[in-house]
């Protein structure tokens, strides 16, 4: 089930860094190096497969955008609040 804008805007409020609407949430980080950008990808790709939801991810050098939103569903669900949740652990960690 999607979520409301209120319910979004609530969920973005925790989250420092990210943006969106009920139709997708995205973050852009720039790493250290490409090396670096490339190694932060690989572990938000171990916590998807984990989670069985993947983001959308565009690298540039060394800028990463994370784009997330449940497809079968439309929008975003709190499987995207919690994945962004887990990227922002990735990215300060």
């Amino acid at each position: 089930m999607t979520l409301s804008e209120s319910e979004v805007t609530a969920g973005l409020a925790r989250l420092p860094g990210w943006a969106g609407d009920t139709s997708a949430l995205s973050r852009t980080v720039e790493a250290a190096s490409f090396p670096d950008a490339i190694a932060l990808v690989d572990r938000v790709a171990v916590v998807a497969e984990q989670r069985d939801h993947h983001p959308d991810i565009d690298i540039r050098w060394r800028t990463v955008t994370f784009t997330l939103s449940t497809h079968s569903a439309g929008g975003v669900t709190a499987k995207d609040l919690e994945l962004a949740s887990e990227i922002d652990s990735l990215v300060t960690g």
